[in-house]
């Protein structure tokens, strides 16, 4: 088969496309011909190469994928050859005491498909059964391979960790990106009025089609400022920040006393200035969010599949053209997500 992958880290000529081995699915695992898969940020860390990550090479990368169930291994009884699936990425042992109650992303052993271990950019791969779900025949496979991965994000940060309630202000950083784009909508249906960032008017005009009642352009603006203006200074009740060191100085600012800023990654860089003063002032609280439990995946897919949640495709290019998909996303070009389909697909 042919896969994305690449046998160093590096920038993007590190990529290529070519014939790797196919895959065959052990115990408890199932053999998917994928059909589309999207890029996430994580894939250009993973290429470039995170401290205490040793991955074996050539890497596959990719944590975002659907396709059709080829085969399954031993014990696997959720599936069958011909079932439709997608791939739902975080992968936690079931037996530590947080699998046991219920909060596998908290799992003592918790990895992420195409980060930690090989992914799923290829014409071919095995994944565990327990890391699918079903697809319904009426979902397209750019959307099926695109929402997984963001929308289960998103999910867990607002509804299981900040715990949004409707009425409340929830500001989002970097909405024209996958997470963004995703919790614009989650907030905009849990009822909540939506303050949204991004740096040009196509990706504003983006974020209000997703549900944002205000848009700021976070280059033109101080967002703090700007927030500050629209709520009579007294800011907002939850912040979604994803960005990190550039972002929460302004995020910790555009909070409301007792407000709650919850975070998922820090592309910017992981240390910034702690803020106390204004957390402990305002009663702030600063709150992690690692991915889903299988619950959580469940209840937001079903909101994908039915139509409620879009996962915005700003292009698709075929697996050969990988490495000008991760320029996309290094050079925040766009809106949404940026979808790979095998060659042999096109």
């Amino acid at each position: 088969m042919k896969a994305v992958q690449f046998a160093d880290h590096g920038d993007r000529d590190v990529i290529e496309y070519g014939e790797f081995p196919d895959p065959e699915p052990d115990r408890g695992e199932v053999l998917v011909d994928v059909k589309a898969g999207a890029l996430n940020h994580l894939d250009v860390w993973t290429r470039r190469g995170m401290p205490g990550i040793d991955l074996e090479m050539p890497h596959v990368p990719g944590s975002d994928a659907a396709g059709v169930v080829e085969a399954v291994g031993d014990g696997v009884t959720r599936f069958e050859p011909g079932d439709r699936v997608a791939v739902s990425a975080g992968v936690s042992c079931g037996d530590c005491e947080f699998c046991r109650n219920g909060e596998e992303s908290l799992c003592v052993s918790f990895h992420i498909i195409g980060e930690h271990v090989r992914g799923v950019h290829a014409e071919k791969a095995t994944v565990p059964a327990a890391n699918l779900v079903p697809v319904p025949s009426g979902v397209d496979w750019e959307v099926a391979g695109s929402a997984s991965l963001v929308f289960q994000t998103a999910w867990r940060m607002l509804q299981t960790r900040a715990d949004i309630e409707a009425g409340e202000k929830v500001l989002v950083l970097g909405a024209s990106g996958g997470v963004g784009h995703a919790a614009v909508q989650i907030a905009d249906h849990a009822g909540c009025e939506v303050y949204a960032t991004a740096s040009t008017e196509e990706k504003l005009s983006h974020a209000e089609d997703c549900g944002a009642d205000h848009v700021i352009d976070y280059e033109a603006n101080d967002f703090a400022e700007e927030v500050a203006a629209l709520t009579g200074k007294r800011g907002v009740d939850v912040v979604v920040d994803h960005v990190g060191e550039a972002t929460y100085p302004n995020s910790l600012k555009s909070m409301a006393k007792g407000g709650r800023l919850v975070t998922c990654g820090a592309t910017t860089g992981p240390n910034p200035g702690a803020g106390l003063n204004r957390i402990f002032w305002n009663q702030l609280s600063v709150i992690g969010s690692t991915m889903a439990t299988p619950g959580e995946v469940d209840d937001v897919l079903e909101l994908v599949w039915d139509g409620t949640f879009e996962p915005r495709v700003r292009e698709v290019l075929p697996m050969s053209e990988a490495a000008r998909a991760h320029e996309m996303i290094e050079n925040r070009e766009g809106f949404g997500k940026v979808v790979l389909k095998p060659d042999s697909e096109l």
